[in-house]
């Protein structure tokens, strides 16, 4: 039967010379026997189980756990629920990572969109980021609005071309005006700003809001509470 040396134990299971020797100080994997000068003697047997364990290693199992592994009669059973509990774990982690990914993705666009930046602005669109359930309802109703008013002038406007009858589209006109107006009330009172200066919340004059130079996460506006004029961050009203 074939014998090995620390090294080639470690050179067959790409290892160290140093983690089989740790490995046997922690009771993972020990020799089966020892030479007469002191030196670690592995056998066949001690070959595969070195290579089992280099396997769960890699599979991010932890010492303590292949140690238990090793203790137990049954250990095929105990390695399925395990490597069961691994899948688990890798799971959560996959999905904690691709959140992780996605809070930068928009981290980046809302930082894109922001023409006065500086790195204070980061905790100013972080937060905002965390709060956005109400403000993606207030751009979904503006929307949908926004859509039905379209449709009545167009058709009215159609209708008035093709057959010349030009009073549902008069009738139609002051409605949407109306429908227009109301619609800017909602959003004005939908949403407040954050200031890149000072980094509080404040609410603008209607007449400002509904003139100042915005994009889409962002408008021009003058603080109320450090009066200065920047381009402010865009968040729900609380």
């Amino acid at each position: 039967m074939s014998q090995y040396t620390t090294g080639e134990i470690a050179r067959l299971c790409g290892v160290t010379v140093r983690t089989v020797q740790y490995y046997d100080t922690q009771d993972i994997i020990n020799p089966s026997e020892l030479s007469e000068g002191g030196r670690r003697i592995y056998s066949e047997e001690d070959l595969r189980k070195m290579r089992l364990i280099c396997t769960l290693r890699n599979l991010g199992l932890s010492l303590d756990t292949i140690r238990r592994i090793n203790m137990e009669p049954n250990s095929r059973d105990v390695i399925e629920t395990f490597l069961t509990e691994q899948v688990r774990v890798l799971k959560s982690e996959i999905r904690e990572k691709q959140d992780q990914e996605e809070r930068i993705k928009k981290l980046l666009a809302e930082i894109g969109s922001i023409e006065d930046f500086s790195l204070e602005n980061i905790d100013d669109i972080a937060s905002n980021m965390d709060n956005n359930k109400k403000m993606h309802k207030a751009h979904v109703t503006m929307v949908v609005v926004g859509v039905f008013m379209d449709i009545l002038e167009i058709s009215t406007l159609l209708y008035g071309i093709i057959k010349g009858v030009w009073i549902p589209f008069l009738i139609v006109l002051p409605i949407v005006a109306v429908l227009a107006a109301v619609l800017v009330r909602y959003y004005y009172k939908s949403v407040s700003y954050i200031c890149p200066v000072c980094h509080k919340l404040f609410k603008p004059g209607l007449k400002e809001f509904f003139f100042a130079r915005h994009t889409r996460k962002t408008r021009k506006l003058t603080c109320t509470e450090c009066g200065s004029v920047s381009f402010c961050i865009e968040t729900d009203s609380e």
